[in-house]
């Protein structure tokens, strides 16, 4: 027997290669194609600029022994994993591969994502999960849920340390699903992908609820009543470009600033159409999106949780080519009032702002916290708390502009001066005060009121009274509370100048092992 040559040794790679290269094999890649999905390589070949993936544990396969599985190996055992560049930048990738074994997670393919996880932190660059799954692989037992929990402790780990970012491309059921929940950002595939704890058959044994996959756990589901997932895409081609256009915002660790993007002026920054905006009557509502449009550079804003709590609108934008986070309450929806859902959905963006770096600019426009049964019952007081503390503890940059109305508990929450704001600006139509002029009129006058021979005329009075003292900006502005009442069209200028000013702000909280945000 003579040994083997050069020639034979490097066939040997080049058909190992091809052989990785196949995943589960042809027919299952075809199956993969007719449900409208791509291959885990594929998705890869589109995330990263061209040409510049480098993978690792190509050759990695389970150990398992069990029900049959030591007739059946397949190299790199369900997922890829490396690294490569988006826009000139590092990231860590790794992608489930639904064709071998259908995406199921194995002791070995954890420890291949766990490897790069770990490179990722030592790196200071982020991590991109493109999930395809059918969850634990059963055959391995303990093994599998081991493999879990390795990552899961990684993915708390790398918390706040580099941004983390979960893409979605088909079932992610059972412990899977815990992964993409500790990261930053989840985004589903409309139709294609799906979460859940317990599947519809559970469901339905348990609970007698027969509900699909989709209506339990699609991504329109997670979009507009759970929140979980921040973005849907119509396709994975689109869900890919929105990974790129959220890296494009973002920092690489939580020691860099965010990306600078180049930015001409024409030497104009005033935006008249603001003072077309504000509706005459304070109670007629107003898309804030269109305040943001015409504050941010052109095209620059990216609205994230869009479906979900609609009552308060979030996203990255930039002005003057630096990258903004931006928190504003929506008058078209429930008139902008805070709920549970508006804040946990605001505090959450606050505090990813706050780990990476990232300036926070406030607009706000609320009438107070949502009253009622059901909100108190299900913890109104906890969770509007979150908001209230995600904006205390922040040491960004942070700008508020008051448009409007700027009532009660919600005030001070809404990044007020007393919480720590750098900068408060307030529209000349902007109100601040306890509550709104008719409700406090009617508390503080009710004996007057009550007296009068024309008590409707006499509230009005009352009303007006109030309206003059206090639903204006210049008792707040008298005391310092607002640092400048501003006419609408100079806000954008002013913002300009304002996170110019602020850009090397250094704040240090007291030193602790962390905070006890009320969960």
């Amino acid at each position: 027997m003579t040994a083997k040559s050069n020639l034979d040794k490097l066939q040997i790679l080049n058909l190992k290669n091809d052989e990785a290269l196949l995943g589960g094999g042809e027919k299952r890649i075809e199956a993969q194609h007719k449900k409208g999905k791509l291959t885990a390589r594929e998705r890869i070949e589109l995330l990263l600029d061209e040409g510049t993936f480098e993978e690792i544990g190509k050759f990695v396969m389970h150990r398992s022994k069990d029900f049959g599985l030591d007739k059946e190996y397949y190299l790199g055992d369900g997922v890829v994993t490396g690294y490569g560049i988006i826009a000139g930048r590092l990231v860590y990738v790794f992608a489930q591969d639904f064709t071998v074994f259908g995406g199921s997670l194995s002791e070995t393919y954890a420890e291949k994502i766990c490897k790069i996880m770990d490179m990722a932190m030592k790196n200071g660059a982020p991590v991109i999960g493109l999930n395809d799954s059918g969850g634990a692989r059963i055959q391995e037992g303990v093994n599998s849920l081991a493999g879990y929990a390795d990552i899961f402790y990684r993915n708390t780990l790398a918390s706040g340390v580099i941004p983390q970012i979960s893409a979605i491309m088909g079932p992610c059921a059972g412990g899977a699903v815990y992964s993409p929940a500790l990261t930053d950002f989840v985004i589903m595939v409309e139709n294609t992908s799906y979460m859940f704890v317990t599947g519809p058959n559970v469901v339905k044994t348990v609970t007698h609820e027969d509900v699909s996959s989709e209506e339990l756990g699609g991504a329109i589901t997670h979009a507009t009543k759970s929140g979980v997932t921040q973005f849907v895409s119509i396709n994975e081609i689109e869900c890919i470009n929105d990974i790129k256009k959220l890296f494009s915002y973002i920092p690489s660790n939580c020691e860099e600033q965010p990306p600078f993007a180049q930015y001409a002026t024409n030497g104009n920054e005033k935006r008249p159409e603001l003072n077309k905006l504000m509706p005459e009557n304070p109670n007629q509502p107003y898309d804030m999106r269109e305040v943001v449009k015409q504050l941010v550079d052109e095209g620059s804003f990216f609205e994230v949780h869009k479906n979900f709590a609609e009552n308060i609108v979030v996203g990255f934008a930039r002005i003057g080519g630096r990258s903004i986070g931006i928190v504003g309450n929506q008058p078209a929806v429930m008139a902008g009032v805070l709920d549970i859902n508006a804040s946990i959905k605001g505090a959450r963006f606050v505090r990813f702002c706050d780990c990476f770096n990232i300036p926070i600019l406030v607009l706000e426009d609320v009438p107070g916290f949502l009253p009622g049964t059901d909100q108190e019952w299900k913890g109104i007081i906890s969770h509007g708390a979150k908001l209230l503390y995600a904006f205390c503890e922040a040491t960004v940059p942070r700008i508020t502009v008051i448009t409007r109305k700027a009532y009660g508990g919600a005030y001070c929450v809404m990044n007020s001066k007393h919480i720590g704001a750098d900068i408060n600006y307030a529209w000349t139509s902007a109100e601040i005060a306890v509550m709104g002029a008719a409700g406090a009129a009617e508390i503080i006058f009710k004996k007057e009121i009550s007296e009068a021979e024309d008590s409707v005329a006499e509230l009005k009075n009352k009303v007006d009274e109030y309206t003059d003292k206090f639903a204006n900006p210049y008792m707040a502005a008298n005391r310092g509370y607002i640092d400048e009442v501003i006419n609408p069209t100079d806000t954008r200028e002013k913002l300009l100048k304002a996170f110019k000013m602020l850009e090397n702000k250094a704040t240090n909280l007291p030193r602790k092992k962390h905070g006890n945000i009320p969960l």
